[in-house]
């Protein structure tokens, strides 16, 4: 979609000028532009998809305007409508990183959307609570991301990571419920692999795997066959994709030094240094301070001696673009440049100006090692390093996101997920020592021990493991299937049951959760028998026994459900649950039922417990669905 068309104003035409940057106002309207306009263009292209993924918060506005059709054109209530927007949306979060997730003060969605709170005959407190972790706070800002969460059925991250991540960065919309409980999953990034392999490997798997290798990428035992591939093959492919790398990069350096206007002796002295035969590694990606491209020149003195290494020299390519606002990461950029022009680095390090796709697929499939050094767990995947498997490309980098699923022994270099410090800038250090001892001892020695052939034997063999146990485990098509297995075929099959018989199951659902919502305070427990741990702790092998009578006011007996939570508390004084068990509902009455319990201890230690009180329903596909929780 595009807003520059003539039939607009200068100011309408601007809105789709720049993907980054702007002030607030500005995004407001690109985030309306692409949720409500995108909404209103598959309409007006007769397009009626069964469910909506929306991914990343900037969309979230095609809730909005889904919830006001169903309210407007079809003469439904809130609260029906809301079931049928949610049951048919997922959701993806992309970003772990709080400023990513855009938020908007309330004046600035009364101007810009101040009819939709009527158009969907709900109040405005209700309307701005839809984009708040606490909906009664009215100082707090409207978030998209929250927004998306609310009107979305399933929510999911990018990489198993990023998931636990994002169960955490969610949690206070459902206080009732500890993060490792939330419905949050993952599903983790995979690239095309058509389009990100390199030609010479494609015709190589083409003859390898057969002609529909395509349709079977994500098939583990078809990539076995790439073992069989003689390593002259292999590295003859490496060599000649770094051969065009140098002399693509030779021209565009000239072009790019020129525009900087660097002397022609410079140029020349950098374009003369760059060699085809040393080591290579890439680094290529958003200049975003926490992807940390500075760690390498904390030892500028260790970083010389192993680009000059006449017998083993490596070169180093940095390219990416900074947000235009990131002061930090500008900074960084003209740093790296600084450092490239000192004498001893002059064709060794190098910054490529202008990143864009082309050069990213030069840079993925033509570089030995890729290298990626973000603060955990800042990476929500990450897909560069993707891209660079599917050439056989061998990363070294944090296990954060995508890696920390992806990493094998022998098939690529990780810095440990874990942190060691809690001070940012130690960690920092010890993770640079990480890498220029890693770089020093393991990854140039391999590259350089050749055979007779002057083939190292070694590389190959982490190479064709790369491609045989890495890269079919990241392809588009194997993220694809996951969506399916684990989101679409679920959403679509609830969305065509909620919508049959004229929205029956929605009207259904909605009016439970009305009854159940309407009587929920005058839920109270009537009596309470346990075990007294006060006068004497439960010692292993004993039965913890309970029971529980609920006063349930107009509620059905099968409308609430009480579990047990067991838990104990971490050196940070937080509870780790150590068990959660239902309890059985074992008499009921008018307006009264009984639940009870016994449970073997079957841990020795001092442990924590409570009971939690949450409303059931089969049609309900998850707790957070309907998150409402009363403790005991």
């Amino acid at each position: 979609m595009d807003t520059d068309i003539d039939e607009n104003s200068s100011e309408d035409r601007g809105i789709t000028s720049r993907l980054y940057g702007g002030d607030p106002e500005m995004r407001i309207k690109q985030e309306m532009f692409l949720g409500v306009g995108g909404i209103r263009l598959l309409e007006a292209m007769g397009l009626k998809p069964t469910i909506y993924h929306c991914n990343e918060g900037h969309a979230a506005f095609s809730g909005l305007e889904r919830l006001r059709v169903y309210i407007n054109k079809h003469n439904l209530d809130f609260d029906v409508a809301l079931e049928l927007v949610r049951t048919s949306t997922l959701f993806t979060t992309h970003t772990p990183v709080p400023a990513g997730h855009d938020a908007f003060e309330e004046h600035l969605i009364r101007t810009y959307m101040p009819h939709y709170a009527n158009r969907m005959n709900i109040s405005w407190e209700r309307f701005m609570g839809l984009g708040r972790f606490n909906p009664s706070d009215p100082n707090e800002k409207f978030s998209m991301s929250v927004l998306a969460t609310n009107l979305s059925q399933e929510v999911n991250g990018v990489s198993k990571i990023h998931g636990r991540v994002s169960r955490e960065m969610f949690q206070s919309l459902w206080p009732g419920y500890f993060a490792e409980e939330n419905h949050i999953g993952y599903v983790t990034n995979g690239v095309h692999l058509p389009t990100w392999s390199n030609r010479l490997w494609q015709r190589l798997y083409k003859e390898t795997f057969g002609h529909d290798y395509i349709d079977h990428q994500s098939d583990v035992k078809m990539w076995e066959k790439i073992n069989e591939v003689p390593d002259a093959r292999i590295w003859g492919i490496r060599r000649q994709l770094k051969h065009e790398l140098i002399v693509y990069l030779g021209e565009k350096i000239k072009e790019d030094m020129r525009q900087r206007q660097e002397s022609p002796k410079l140029i020349m002295q950098t374009v003369n240094n760059l060699n085809e035969n040393a080591l290579i590694v890439g680094f290529a990606r958003r200049f975003a301070t926490y992807k940390r491209a500075h760690l390498l020149f904390g030892n500028l003195e260790r970083l010389s001696k192993l680009v000059n290494d006449p017998k083993r020299p490596v070169i180093f390519l940095f390219a990416g673009k900074a947000h235009p606002n990131d002061k930090a990461g500008q900074d960084l950029i003209k740093m790296i440049i600084d450092i490239s022009r000192r004498p001893e680095f002059i064709g060794k390090i190098l910054f490529i100006s202008n990143y864009d796709m082309e050069l990213g697929a030069r840079l993925t499939c033509s570089v030995d090692v890729w290298l990626n050094t973000p603060t955990r767990p800042l990476e929500a995947s990450g897909t560069s390093g993707e891209k660079a498997v599917m050439n056989g490309v061998l990363n070294f980098s944090v296990l954060d996101g995508w890696w920390a699923e992806g990493y094998r022994p022998d098939a690529g270099w990780a810095i440990q997920e874990k942190r060691t410090y809690q001070n940012q800038q130690y960690q920092d250090e010890m993770d640079a020592e990480t890498i220029y001892n890693t770089l020093e001892n393991e990854i140039v020695p391999l590259y350089y021990a050749r055979n007779v052939q002057e083939i190292p034997t070694g590389w190959v063999a982490a190479m064709k493991k790369c491609l045989n146990e890495i890269s079919p485990r990241f392809t588009m098509k194997r993220m694809m299937d996951d969506y399916f297995e684990q989101y679409y075929n679920k959403l679509i099959e609830r969305t065509n049951w909620m919508r049959a018989n004229r929205y029956q199951k929605a009207f259904e659902i909605s009016a439970w959760k009305t009854r159940v919502r309407n009587n929920w305070d005058k839920v109270e427990v009537k009596s309470l028998i346990l075990p007294d741990t006060n006068v004497r702790p439960l010692t292993f092998g004993e039965q913890f026994i309970a029971e529980i009578t609920l006063l349930t006011a107009d509620l059905e007996p099968g409308d609430l459900a009480i579990e047990l939570l067991i838990g104990r508390k971490d050196n940070d004084n937080e509870v780790e649950i150590k068990r959660v068990k239902e309890m059985k509902r074992v008499d009921s009455g008018d307006g009264w039922v009984k639940y009870y319990i016994k449970l073997p201890i079957t841990r020795a230690g001092v442990y924590d417990f409570t009971f939690r009180v949450y409303p059931t329903n089969a049609m309900l596909p998850h707790r957070q669905d309907f998150p409402l929780v009363k403790w005991i």
